[in-house]
């Protein structure tokens, strides 16, 4: 008898380790399938692992879009060269490609672009930098063309390197990079506009000026047409959209890894002149964008002017564990306004 209750007893427990055991994968797998945003979580692919996809940006094609972003793994270090303002990196890998129909559940489609191992002097050598990689399509030359920030370890060559590709997945071929205008390109974003005119803008003359470059028709070069858009305001992570005619624009300032107050612009021509409206971020920690950066305004297939704040919480001790932060974004009196949520779904914008 007091095997059989011993016998019992242990059945019971294998019993509640295993319901736990059950439990917690439930909340996994339900968490990984929930249609909804939650800003700051970990968010894993299909496959159950971290989406690694930093300073990205997106791509909409045929009913998909694509998510592309610098790849962080391996150990975060501090350059003697860049302890002066706490310029800590991880190694470069290369380019991850993310695909999805509904922008919750994202398919893992590898390195769409990849780092250099063996030539120390390309641009893409894993010693280097390669940051903020966006791609647009061109319908007239059926190529996908990504730019990227390209730089060196004390971010002292400030480039714009070109890529491109006959799949929006890739693999994409490196071309060159270049410094556009003969100015300095750090971080960069870019615009493709309602015609079909590309632009790239970027922060240029050691950050201090954000410059908006049209690029050539087949986006592979500047076309020399451009404008400084915001002379002196130290600008960086850029990103624009488009909505009801109207221009918009959020930065950050320039303030290393730590989070700092969001800006905003409105034009009526990209090329200016430029309006600042203030921070677009309202309410507790607006001051420091939420714990984020921005990297991408998102306009959302199928619902007319929704646009999504994705934004990335960096981690300069632990980059590889940098998460994501998405919000919508609401406009009011034509001013963008961005608040905290920690969890939401697109039927946001249908109120």
């Amino acid at each position: 008898m007091k095997h059989h209750l011993t016998l019992l007893r242990f059945t019971s427990r294998l019993k509640i380790i295993f319901s736990l055991g059950a439990l917690g994968f439930a909340t996994a797998i339900n968490a990984a399938d929930a249609n909804s945003f939650k800003p700051g979580q970990l968010w894993l692919d299909t496959a159950g692992k971290p989406i690694n996809a930093h300073g990205g940006g997106m791509l909409y094609y045929q009913g998909t879009y694509y998510w592309y972003g610098e790849h962080k793994e391996g150990p975060t270090t501090t350059p003697a060269c860049n302890k002066s303002w706490g310029g800590t990196r991880t190694e470069v890998v290369g380019v991850h490609c993310y695909s999805s129909t509904n922008l919750f559940h994202w398919k893992d489609e590898g390195l769409a672009l990849r780092a250099v191992t063996n030539d120390p002097q390309h641009d893409l050598h894993s010693s280097g930098v390669l940051e903020r990689p966006k791609v647009v399509f061109n319908a007239k030359t059926k190529k996908f063309v990504m730019w990227m920030h390209i730089d060196s370890v004390d971010y002292s060559a400030a480039r714009a390197g070109v890529a491109v590709a006959d799949q929006p997945t890739g693999p994409f071929t490196y071309l060159n990079s270049v410094r556009p205008e003969g100015q300095m390109s750090r971080d960069q974003t870019l615009f493709q506009d309602d015609d079909g005119t590309a632009y790239r803008v970027y922060a240029s003359e050691n950050n201090q000026t954000t410059y908006i470059s049209r690029l050539s028709d087949d986006y592979l070069t500047h076309s020399g047409k451009f404008v400084k858009a915001f002379a002196g305001r130290s600008m960086e992570a850029q990103a624009i959209c488009k909505r009801g005619g109207k221009y918009y624009l959020i930065a950050s300032g320039c303030s290393g890894w730590a989070p700092n107050a969001a800006r905003s612009a409105v034009a009526d021509n990209i090329m200016g002149p430029w309006t600042e409206p203030g921070n677009p971020c309202e309410g507790k920690n607006a001051e420091t964008t939420f714990g984020g950066q921005s990297t991408y305004l998102l306009p959302v297939a199928g619902k007319p002017g929704a646009i999504i704040f994705m934004a990335d919480i960096w981690k300069g001790e632990d980059i590889a564990s940098s998460r994501y932060l998405w919000l919508p974004v609401r406009f009011e009196d034509g001013k963008p306004r961005i608040r905290w949520e920690k969890s939401w779904n697109l039927s946001a914008f249908d109120h």
